[in-house]
This record gives C-alpha cells, structure tokens and sequence, in this order.
C-alpha cells in the first residue's frame, strides 16, 4: 500500500494541532520547530513550507484556538432568543468556562508562567472576535430602551478586555480578595458605562467565585 499523501489544509492543520499540543506542554520558549517535526515525522521542508518561524507558526495556533472558542459563542448567540439582557446574560454565562466546554485543559496550561504571553495574545485575539457579538446585543439593547451607549463596540471591547485582564490569575497572580471584590463591582459599572437599569448585571454574581 501506497503511503497517504495528505492534502495541504490537512497537513496545516495537524501541524497547527502538533503545535498547539506543544506549546501548551513544554512552554512556547522551550519548544523548537524541531519539536514539531519530531512529533509528527516530518521534514524541515514540509513545516516551513506552511510557516516561515515558530513566531508564524504561534498565530496560527491563537487563531485556531481563538476561533474554535469564537464558533462556540456563536453558535449560543445565534440560537439566543429574547430581550438584549436576556441574550447578554445567556452568551456571559456560556462564555464564563463553567460549563465543560472542553476548554479546562488549554486553560489550566495557559496559567503556566511560561505560557504568559501566548494566554495575553489569545485573549487579545478573543477581546476582538467577541466584541462584535456583544456589540449586537448592546444594539439591540439600545433599540429596546434599556441601553444608552454611541459607541456599542468599544464599550463591548473595552469591558470584556478590563474584565478579563482583572480576574484571569493567569495573566497575574490576583488574590482572592482581590478578585471577589471587583466582581462584586462589575454588575454597577457595567450597568454605568451602559446606562442601563439598576440591577440589570446581577446575575453576574450567578459566576462570581465564591472566594
């Protein structure tokens, strides 16, 4: 038997998977190109063909995983029904990470210290691929009359990254204290920046860490 000849998008992205594997493993600093083509038996050629370096060869990986998280969330937000604030309060709470959306293994390794930067850049790349569906929402929050905001995807950008870099204890060791009183905050500020009415984030406390 002959040996399979995989097509191009197959071999990029088992490489993209190979990679992803080991830089989650090993740290993104201790992995080599060698690492890949060692993992998967292949030549020098053949990975650089796909990506010219490992810096290449990383954005990929984000993308990939960025993505697949991005086509979960939508997937929610597509078959959401209901007022802005039912819909906002359905797509934070799938996209809290507490509902085994098999994401708890690339998480507990992009905590590691030697993965810092490949977890910011990820969260960067989710900050903008998110956005636009919470932007929608606060549209149609607007239209409803229960949001005021001109600018409904900067607002959406500038919360979800805030609210991210200020609990993700991957990006810095927060303590618990720290952390149980910001989103004890969060509900009020987030009703703040979108004029909305008192009380209409409470049901953030729903995924508050119980600290």
């Amino acid at each position: 038997m002959g040996r399979v000849v995989k097509k191009p998008e197959e071999r990029k992205s088992e490489i993209v998977a190979a990679a992803c594997q080991l830089f989650l493993s090993k740290g993104y600093d201790s992995t080599t190109m060698k690492d890949v083509m060692v993992e998967l038996n292949i030549a020098k050629g053949t990975i650089y063909h796909y990506f010219r370096s490992k810096e290449e060869l990383l954005e990929a990986v984000i993308l990939s995983v960025a993505e697949e998280e991005f086509l979960r969330l939508k997937k929610i937000f597509d078959d959401s029904n209901g007022t802005a604030l039912e819909r906002v309060r359905h797509l934070v709470i799938a996209g809290s990470g507490r509902h085994g959306d098999g994401h708890d293994e690339i998480i507990e390794h992009l905590h590691r210290v030697d993965n810092a930067g490949m977890h910011v850049r990820l969260l960067a790349q989710l900050v903008t691929m998110q956005a636009p569906l919470y932007a929608e929402l606060f549209t149609q929050g607007c239209k409803e009359g229960v949001f005021t905001t001109s600018c409904p995807l900067e607002a959406a950008e500038f919360l979800l990254s805030g609210i991210q870099f200020l609990v993700d204890q991957g990006i810095y060791p927060w303590t618990d204290e720290q952390l149980l009183r910001r989103w004890k905050a969060f509900p009020a500020l987030i009703e703040s920046i979108l004029q909305a009415p008192a009380g209409s984030f409470q049901f953030l406390h729903e995924i508050i860490p119980d600290g």
